[in-house]
């Protein structure tokens, strides 16, 4: 690239490219090299077109971090990542790579059209618009994206599911890459976010130690019964001296609930979950174990379950 460059111009676009991943725009490249310029690179194979008024400076394949900014420039001026897309970047693991998401302010049109005209190389662009996007919510980055945050808010407005919606805001805060605070202020921000109800409930789930998706929906299975709502990751000491962690307690009635994931599986696990249920029991308490299915696909009887241990522990529904 550089031999047909001319020198006082050939840092200024090889910068340009390294920030860019190789992506650029016709107009960013025509005001570094001339239009003759730019055409003679890509004919000779040593740029590749790679879209209406897109060019990468290279002749390989697409690469996700190329197909990320493709995706922004081809939306337009203003235009970031967003929602799954932005909070993949962010760090949050689990979420569907694809579609790419981006996010354009509502007073101007994205290029619908130049996103149709895309390499097959790139994975698929879908373009929301929003009328609040205030620069609190815009994170400092290459290519330019929302906060995780917000992109956990937009990804859970936009999820195809309740479901998914849930597992998003989950994984997010479960894995440490945002805290509920942050999602409930940017949430207070967006009065017209889609599921803007569930997306609080579940932050309020969250916020008061529901960290896992199966937590989440014990709380809410308890609250759809009528049952009290218990403490959730209660910090207990054992006989041994080790720290244990319970899932729910309702200390009032020494009832104990543990709801088991796919990691109670693993045998070192199980032992564990096995000396932690025995201590539980000795210290006076009510164990009750639940596999995380169970509460999804019968929550009624997780719930009758639930109501006779407390019932017989001295609870009374209208004290």
């Amino acid at each position: 690239m550089v031999s047909v460059i001319p020198d006082e111009r050939a840092g200024a676009l090889e910068w340009l490219a390294f920030e860019q991943a190789g992506v650029l725009t016709a107009a960013q490249a025509r005001s570094v090299l001339s239009e003759g310029a730019v055409r003679g690179l890509v004919r000779s194979g040593r740029w590749r077109s790679i879209g209406r008024g897109l060019l990468l400076s290279g002749n390989g394949r697409l690469a996700r971090d190329q197909q990320l900014w493709v995706a922004v420039l081809a939306a337009g001026p203003g235009a970031v990542l967003a929602g799954a897309t932005a909070a993949t970047e962010a760090g949050v693991r689990g979420l569907r790579a694809e579609p790419l998401h981006v996010l354009v302010p509502a007073t101007r049109r994205a290029g619908r059209t130049i996103l149709r005209r895309l390499p097959i190389d790139m994975a698929a662009v879908v373009v929301h618009r929003t009328a609040v996007l205030p620069a609190e919510h815009l994170q400092v980055g290459r290519p330019p994206r929302t906060t995780t945050a917000r992109a956990l808010v937009d990804a859970a407005g936009w999820a195809p599911s309740v479901r998914q919606a849930q597992e998003m805001l989950a994984a997010g805060c479960q894995q440490r890459r945002v805290l509920p605070e942050e999602v409930a202020a940017v949430l207070d921000s967006l009065p017209r976010a889609p599921r803007r109800r569930l997306i609080r409930q579940t932050i309020d789930d969250i916020a008061g130690g529901a960290q896992a998706l199966s937590e989440i929906d014990f709380v809410r299975l308890c609250r759809r019964a009528g049952l009290p709502r218990p403490d959730l990751q209660q910090q207990r000491t054992d006989a041994a001296g080790c720290t244990r962690w319970l899932d729910a307690y309702w200390r009032e009635w020494q009832v104990h609930a543990e709801v088991d994931g796919s990691h109670h599986m693993d045998v070192r696990q199980w032992a564990a979950d096995m000396r932690r249920q025995n201590d539980v029991w000795t210290a006076g308490d009510r164990i009750l174990r639940f596999p995380a299915w169970l509460i999804r696909a019968h929550p009624d009887e997780v719930a009758d379950t639930l109501r006779r241990a407390l019932l017989a522990a001295g609870w009374r529904p209208d004290a």
